[in-house]
Protein backbone atom coordinates (compact mmCIF):
# COMPACT_ATOMS: atom_id res chain seq x y z
CA UNK A 1 0.00 0.00 0.00
CA UNK A 2 3.14 2.40 0.97
CA UNK A 3 4.61 1.90 -2.44
CA UNK A 4 1.62 2.07 -4.23
CA UNK A 5 0.99 5.81 -2.14
CA UNK A 6 4.27 6.59 -2.90
CA UNK A 7 4.07 6.04 -7.14
CA UNK A 8 0.96 7.48 -6.94
CA UNK A 9 2.66 10.96 -5.35
CA UNK A 10 5.60 10.51 -7.73
CA UNK A 11 3.22 10.46 -10.81
CA UNK A 12 1.33 13.45 -9.74
CA UNK A 13 4.81 15.43 -8.81
CA UNK A 14 6.05 14.45 -12.52
CA UNK A 15 3.08 15.47 -14.14
CA UNK A 16 2.58 18.59 -12.45
CA UNK A 17 6.25 19.89 -12.70
CA UNK A 18 6.61 18.89 -16.25
CA UNK A 19 3.26 20.79 -17.42
CA UNK A 20 4.70 24.33 -17.27
CA UNK A 21 7.62 23.16 -19.56
CA UNK A 22 5.50 21.24 -21.75
CA UNK A 23 3.08 24.31 -22.41
CA UNK A 24 5.86 26.33 -23.66
CA UNK A 25 7.45 23.78 -26.19
CA UNK A 26 4.20 23.81 -27.63
CA UNK A 27 3.54 27.88 -27.58
CA UNK A 28 7.40 27.58 -29.16
CA UNK A 29 6.84 24.95 -32.01
CA UNK A 30 3.21 26.21 -32.83
CA UNK A 31 1.40 23.33 -31.09
CA UNK A 32 -1.55 25.42 -30.65
CA UNK A 33 -5.53 24.68 -30.89
CA UNK A 34 -6.85 27.26 -32.70
CA UNK A 35 -10.52 27.77 -32.52
CA UNK A 36 -11.87 27.83 -36.14
CA UNK A 37 -14.32 25.80 -36.06
CA UNK A 38 -18.17 26.33 -34.31
CA UNK A 39 -18.43 22.99 -32.15
CA UNK A 40 -15.17 24.64 -30.65
CA UNK A 41 -15.91 25.68 -26.86
CA UNK A 42 -13.06 27.96 -26.19
CA UNK A 43 -12.32 30.95 -27.88
CA UNK A 44 -8.68 31.71 -27.90
CA UNK A 45 -5.73 29.59 -29.34
CA UNK A 46 -4.66 27.41 -26.33
CA UNK A 47 -1.32 25.47 -26.34
CA UNK A 48 -1.15 21.52 -26.81
CA UNK A 49 1.28 19.09 -25.35
CA UNK A 50 -0.22 18.24 -21.82
CA UNK A 51 -0.52 14.80 -22.74
CA UNK A 52 4.04 15.18 -23.35
CA UNK A 53 3.84 15.59 -19.24
CA UNK A 54 1.79 12.93 -18.54
CA UNK A 55 3.42 10.47 -20.53
CA UNK A 56 6.63 11.33 -18.86
CA UNK A 57 5.29 10.57 -15.54
CA UNK A 58 3.41 7.69 -16.32
CA UNK A 59 6.69 5.93 -18.37
CA UNK A 60 9.08 7.36 -15.87
CA UNK A 61 6.72 5.82 -12.70
CA UNK A 62 6.44 2.69 -14.59
CA UNK A 63 10.10 2.13 -15.13
CA UNK A 64 10.56 2.74 -11.43
CA UNK A 65 8.12 0.91 -9.63
CA UNK A 66 6.59 -1.64 -11.99
CA UNK A 67 8.31 -5.10 -12.46
CA UNK A 68 10.55 -5.54 -15.34
CA UNK A 69 8.15 -7.45 -17.51
CA UNK A 70 7.89 -8.17 -20.60
CA UNK A 71 4.26 -6.80 -20.68
CA UNK A 72 5.24 -3.65 -19.38
CA UNK A 73 7.69 -3.17 -21.95
CA UNK A 74 5.57 -4.01 -24.57
CA UNK A 75 3.10 -1.77 -23.10
CA UNK A 76 5.36 1.12 -22.39
CA UNK A 77 6.53 0.63 -26.42
CA UNK A 78 2.83 0.99 -27.41
CA UNK A 79 2.45 4.16 -25.20
CA UNK A 80 5.74 5.61 -26.69
CA UNK A 81 3.99 4.82 -30.80
CA UNK A 82 0.41 6.38 -29.33
CA UNK A 83 2.56 9.48 -28.04
CA UNK A 84 4.43 9.82 -30.99
CA UNK A 85 1.05 10.16 -33.36
CA UNK A 86 -0.28 12.13 -30.94
CA UNK A 87 2.48 14.94 -31.41
CA UNK A 88 2.99 14.61 -34.83
CA UNK A 89 -1.60 15.28 -35.20
CA UNK A 90 -1.41 17.78 -32.68
CA UNK A 91 1.23 19.59 -34.74
CA UNK A 92 0.09 19.36 -38.35
CA UNK A 93 -3.16 16.78 -38.34
CA UNK A 94 -3.45 13.73 -39.24
CA UNK A 95 -5.94 11.48 -41.54
CA UNK A 96 -7.95 9.76 -39.41
CA UNK A 97 -7.00 6.34 -41.34
CA UNK A 98 -3.25 6.55 -40.00
CA UNK A 99 -4.20 7.34 -36.72
CA UNK A 100 -6.12 4.05 -36.71
CA UNK A 101 -3.30 2.43 -38.05
CA UNK A 102 -1.19 3.73 -35.28
CA UNK A 103 -3.18 2.72 -32.21
CA UNK A 104 -3.73 -0.78 -34.12
CA UNK A 105 -0.04 -0.89 -33.93
CA UNK A 106 0.30 0.06 -30.82
CA UNK A 107 -2.33 -2.67 -29.81
CA UNK A 108 -0.77 -4.97 -31.71
CA UNK A 109 2.24 -4.43 -29.91
CA UNK A 110 0.17 -4.47 -26.40
CA UNK A 111 -1.07 -7.99 -27.48
CA UNK A 112 2.28 -9.39 -28.49
CA UNK A 113 3.67 -8.72 -24.58
CA UNK A 114 0.29 -10.34 -23.06
CA UNK A 115 -2.49 -8.13 -22.80
CA UNK A 116 -5.00 -9.90 -24.00
CA UNK A 117 -8.68 -11.03 -23.40
CA UNK A 118 -8.84 -15.23 -23.29
CA UNK A 119 -12.23 -15.38 -21.68
CA UNK A 120 -15.83 -13.83 -21.68
CA UNK A 121 -18.40 -13.99 -19.77
CA UNK A 122 -21.36 -16.77 -20.47
CA UNK A 123 -23.55 -17.66 -17.66
CA UNK A 124 -24.51 -20.96 -18.81
CA UNK A 125 -21.24 -22.52 -18.72
CA UNK A 126 -20.45 -24.64 -15.38
CA UNK A 127 -17.78 -21.97 -14.52
CA UNK A 128 -19.00 -18.67 -16.10
CA UNK A 129 -16.37 -18.34 -18.45
CA UNK A 130 -15.90 -19.64 -22.20
CA UNK A 131 -12.59 -19.63 -23.84
CA UNK A 132 -11.60 -17.81 -26.39
CA UNK A 133 -9.95 -19.19 -29.77
CA UNK A 134 -6.97 -17.45 -30.16
CA UNK A 135 -8.14 -15.22 -33.12
CA UNK A 136 -11.09 -14.80 -31.92
CA UNK A 137 -9.48 -13.32 -28.54
CA UNK A 138 -7.03 -11.32 -30.53
CA UNK A 139 -9.84 -9.51 -32.52
CA UNK A 140 -11.82 -8.87 -29.18
CA UNK A 141 -8.76 -7.45 -27.21
CA UNK A 142 -8.11 -5.24 -30.46
CA UNK A 143 -10.94 -3.83 -30.56
CA UNK A 144 -11.34 -3.52 -27.25
CA UNK A 145 -7.80 -1.27 -26.84
CA UNK A 146 -8.77 0.94 -29.89
CA UNK A 147 -11.96 1.55 -29.09
CA UNK A 148 -10.97 2.52 -25.46
CA UNK A 149 -8.26 4.64 -26.22
CA UNK A 150 -10.90 6.92 -28.68
CA UNK A 151 -13.26 6.85 -26.13
CA UNK A 152 -11.27 9.01 -23.85
CA UNK A 153 -10.69 11.47 -26.81
CA UNK A 154 -14.29 11.79 -27.86
CA UNK A 155 -15.05 13.32 -24.22
CA UNK A 156 -12.26 15.74 -24.49
CA UNK A 157 -14.29 18.44 -25.20
CA UNK A 158 -14.04 20.77 -21.92
CA UNK A 159 -11.60 22.11 -19.91
CA UNK A 160 -10.66 19.00 -17.44
CA UNK A 161 -12.70 16.55 -18.31
CA UNK A 162 -11.02 14.04 -19.69
CA UNK A 163 -8.07 14.19 -17.41
CA UNK A 164 -10.76 14.52 -14.42
CA UNK A 165 -12.74 11.27 -15.80
CA UNK A 166 -9.61 9.32 -16.85
CA UNK A 167 -8.75 9.86 -13.35
CA UNK A 168 -11.70 8.32 -11.71
CA UNK A 169 -11.86 5.52 -14.29
CA UNK A 170 -8.24 4.86 -12.86
CA UNK A 171 -9.50 5.43 -9.57
CA UNK A 172 -12.12 2.62 -10.00
CA UNK A 173 -10.24 0.18 -11.59
CA UNK A 174 -7.50 0.44 -8.41
CA UNK A 175 -10.63 -0.22 -6.30
CA UNK A 176 -11.45 -3.12 -8.33
CA UNK A 177 -8.14 -4.72 -8.51
CA UNK A 178 -7.37 -4.24 -4.66
CA UNK A 179 -10.06 -6.05 -3.67
CA UNK A 180 -9.25 -8.74 -5.82
CA UNK A 181 -5.42 -8.67 -4.69
CA UNK A 182 -3.89 -7.45 -8.28
CA UNK A 183 -1.07 -6.32 -6.45
CA UNK A 184 0.69 -4.58 -10.09
CA UNK A 185 -2.77 -3.84 -11.26
CA UNK A 186 -3.24 -1.41 -8.16
CA UNK A 187 0.07 -0.06 -8.93
CA UNK A 188 -0.70 0.87 -12.66
CA UNK A 189 -3.82 2.28 -12.27
CA UNK A 190 -2.26 4.53 -9.36
CA UNK A 191 0.25 5.88 -11.32
CA UNK A 192 -2.13 6.85 -14.50
CA UNK A 193 -4.88 8.48 -11.97
CA UNK A 194 -1.67 10.34 -10.54
CA UNK A 195 -0.02 11.43 -14.28
CA UNK A 196 -3.90 12.69 -14.61
CA UNK A 197 -4.44 14.75 -11.90
CA UNK A 198 -0.98 16.15 -11.63
CA UNK A 199 -1.81 17.65 -15.14
CA UNK A 200 -5.66 18.63 -13.86
CA UNK A 201 -4.38 22.22 -12.04
CA UNK A 202 -3.19 23.28 -15.31
CA UNK A 203 -6.02 21.76 -17.47
CA UNK A 204 -9.08 22.99 -15.17
CA UNK A 205 -11.18 26.01 -16.55
CA UNK A 206 -9.91 28.10 -16.98
CA UNK A 207 -7.22 25.75 -18.57
CA UNK A 208 -4.03 26.69 -19.60
CA UNK A 209 -3.02 23.83 -21.59
CA UNK A 210 -5.02 21.27 -23.53
CA UNK A 211 -3.29 17.50 -23.30
CA UNK A 212 -3.75 17.18 -27.15
CA UNK A 213 -4.70 13.69 -28.87
CA UNK A 214 -0.95 13.54 -27.24
CA UNK A 215 -3.08 13.05 -23.79
CA UNK A 216 -6.19 12.05 -24.55
CA UNK A 217 -5.19 8.83 -26.77
CA UNK A 218 -2.50 7.90 -24.22
CA UNK A 219 -4.52 7.97 -21.80
CA UNK A 220 -7.32 5.77 -23.41
CA UNK A 221 -4.52 3.18 -24.47
CA UNK A 222 -3.06 2.70 -20.28
CA UNK A 223 -6.45 2.70 -19.23
CA UNK A 224 -7.96 0.05 -22.07
CA UNK A 225 -4.85 -2.50 -21.79
CA UNK A 226 -4.75 -1.82 -17.83
CA UNK A 227 -8.56 -3.21 -17.88
CA UNK A 228 -7.43 -5.69 -20.36
CA UNK A 229 -4.40 -6.77 -17.25
CA UNK A 230 -7.68 -6.76 -14.77
CA UNK A 231 -9.62 -9.12 -16.44
CA UNK A 232 -7.26 -11.69 -17.28
CA UNK A 233 -6.17 -11.99 -13.78
CA UNK A 234 -10.14 -12.21 -12.90
CA UNK A 235 -11.74 -15.38 -12.47
CA UNK A 236 -15.33 -13.52 -12.06
CA UNK A 237 -18.04 -14.00 -14.13
CA UNK A 238 -18.91 -10.19 -14.83
CA UNK A 239 -14.97 -9.75 -15.19
CA UNK A 240 -16.13 -7.34 -18.69
CA UNK A 241 -18.57 -5.70 -16.60
CA UNK A 242 -16.61 -4.09 -14.43
CA UNK A 243 -14.02 -2.18 -17.02
CA UNK A 244 -17.54 -1.01 -19.04
CA UNK A 245 -18.96 0.53 -16.05
CA UNK A 246 -15.39 1.90 -14.45
CA UNK A 247 -14.93 3.76 -18.43
CA UNK A 248 -18.38 4.16 -18.33
CA UNK A 249 -19.18 7.23 -19.22
CA UNK A 250 -16.60 7.88 -22.47
CA UNK A 251 -17.73 3.95 -23.65
CA UNK A 252 -21.87 5.55 -23.45
CA UNK A 253 -21.26 9.08 -24.44
CA UNK A 254 -18.94 7.24 -27.54
CA UNK A 255 -22.08 4.91 -28.04
CA UNK A 256 -24.31 7.47 -28.30
CA UNK A 257 -22.32 9.54 -30.63
CA UNK A 258 -21.95 6.54 -33.23
CA UNK A 259 -25.75 5.65 -32.44
CA UNK A 260 -26.89 9.59 -33.25
CA UNK A 261 -24.64 9.51 -36.09
CA UNK A 262 -25.88 6.60 -37.81
CA UNK A 263 -29.77 7.36 -37.09
CA UNK A 264 -28.96 11.31 -38.38
CA UNK A 265 -26.86 9.17 -41.71
CA UNK A 266 -23.72 11.11 -40.81
CA UNK A 267 -20.49 9.87 -40.85
CA UNK A 268 -19.50 8.55 -37.60
CA UNK A 269 -15.91 10.27 -37.12
CA UNK A 270 -17.73 13.19 -37.85
CA UNK A 271 -17.63 16.16 -34.86
CA UNK A 272 -21.05 17.75 -33.86
CA UNK A 273 -21.59 19.31 -30.49
CA UNK A 274 -24.37 16.87 -29.65
CA UNK A 275 -22.02 15.12 -26.75
CA UNK A 276 -23.58 14.68 -23.25
CA UNK A 277 -21.37 18.02 -21.98
CA UNK A 278 -22.50 19.97 -25.18
CA UNK A 279 -26.31 19.09 -23.94
CA UNK A 280 -25.27 20.08 -20.14
CA UNK A 281 -24.06 23.67 -21.76
CA UNK A 282 -26.97 24.33 -23.64
CA UNK A 283 -29.00 23.93 -20.93
CA UNK A 284 -27.49 26.55 -19.46
CA UNK A 285 -25.18 25.26 -17.22
CA UNK A 286 -21.10 26.95 -17.50
CA UNK A 287 -17.85 24.65 -18.19
CA UNK A 288 -17.02 24.29 -14.80
CA UNK A 289 -20.65 22.94 -13.80
CA UNK A 290 -21.32 20.89 -16.64
CA UNK A 291 -17.25 19.52 -15.78
CA UNK A 292 -18.60 18.81 -12.19
CA UNK A 293 -21.69 17.12 -13.12
CA UNK A 294 -19.70 14.50 -15.62
CA UNK A 295 -17.40 13.72 -13.24
CA UNK A 296 -20.69 12.75 -10.77
CA UNK A 297 -22.13 10.75 -13.32
CA UNK A 298 -18.18 9.42 -13.80
CA UNK A 299 -18.23 8.52 -9.94
CA UNK A 300 -21.71 6.96 -9.73
CA UNK A 301 -21.00 4.67 -12.94
CA UNK A 302 -17.49 3.45 -10.73
CA UNK A 303 -19.70 2.81 -7.69
CA UNK A 304 -21.75 0.71 -9.68
CA UNK A 305 -18.57 -1.27 -10.99
CA UNK A 306 -16.97 -1.98 -7.40
CA UNK A 307 -20.63 -3.16 -6.17
CA UNK A 308 -20.76 -5.56 -9.72
CA UNK A 309 -17.34 -7.03 -8.86
CA UNK A 310 -17.81 -7.33 -5.23
CA UNK A 311 -21.42 -9.62 -5.54
CA UNK A 312 -22.87 -12.10 -6.62
CA UNK A 313 -22.33 -12.93 -10.08
CA UNK A 314 -26.15 -12.95 -11.14
CA UNK A 315 -26.73 -9.96 -8.86
CA UNK A 316 -24.19 -8.39 -10.86
CA UNK A 317 -25.21 -9.11 -14.19
CA UNK A 318 -29.14 -8.21 -13.50
CA UNK A 319 -27.11 -4.80 -11.55
CA UNK A 320 -25.40 -4.26 -14.79
CA UNK A 321 -28.36 -4.88 -17.04
CA UNK A 322 -31.05 -2.47 -15.51
CA UNK A 323 -28.03 0.38 -15.41
CA UNK A 324 -27.40 -0.13 -18.79
CA UNK A 325 -31.31 0.32 -19.72
CA UNK A 326 -31.33 3.09 -17.36
CA UNK A 327 -28.42 4.93 -18.89
CA UNK A 328 -30.28 4.51 -22.95
CA UNK A 329 -34.03 5.37 -21.63
CA UNK A 330 -32.35 8.83 -19.94
CA UNK A 331 -29.85 9.32 -22.86
CA UNK A 332 -33.11 8.78 -25.35
CA UNK A 333 -35.08 11.32 -23.21
CA UNK A 334 -31.85 13.60 -23.26
CA UNK A 335 -32.07 13.58 -26.72
CA UNK A 336 -29.19 12.06 -27.28
CA UNK A 337 -29.70 10.12 -30.49
CA UNK A 338 -30.94 12.90 -32.32
CA UNK A 339 -28.61 15.59 -33.83
CA UNK A 340 -30.10 19.00 -33.76
CA UNK A 341 -28.68 21.35 -36.71
CA UNK A 342 -26.41 24.35 -35.40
Amino acid sequence: MTENLIAFISAVIISFVMTPPARKLAIKVGALDIPKESRKIHKRAMPYFGGLAIYVAIISCMFVYMPSTSTNYHVMVGATIIVLGGIIDDMYGMPAKIKLLIQISAAIIAIRGGVQIHFITNPLSKTGMSYLFNWLSFAITLFWIVGITNTINLIDGLDGLASGVASIAATTLLFTAARMGHDFIVMQCAIIAGASLGFLPFNFNPAKIFMGDTGSLLLGYMLAVTSVLGMVKSVAVVALAVPVFALGLPIFDTAFAIIRRYVNKKPIMEADRDHLHHKLMKFGLNQRQTVLIMYFISTLLGIVAVIIADTDPFIGLMVATLVVVAVFIFAKKAGLFVRKEQ
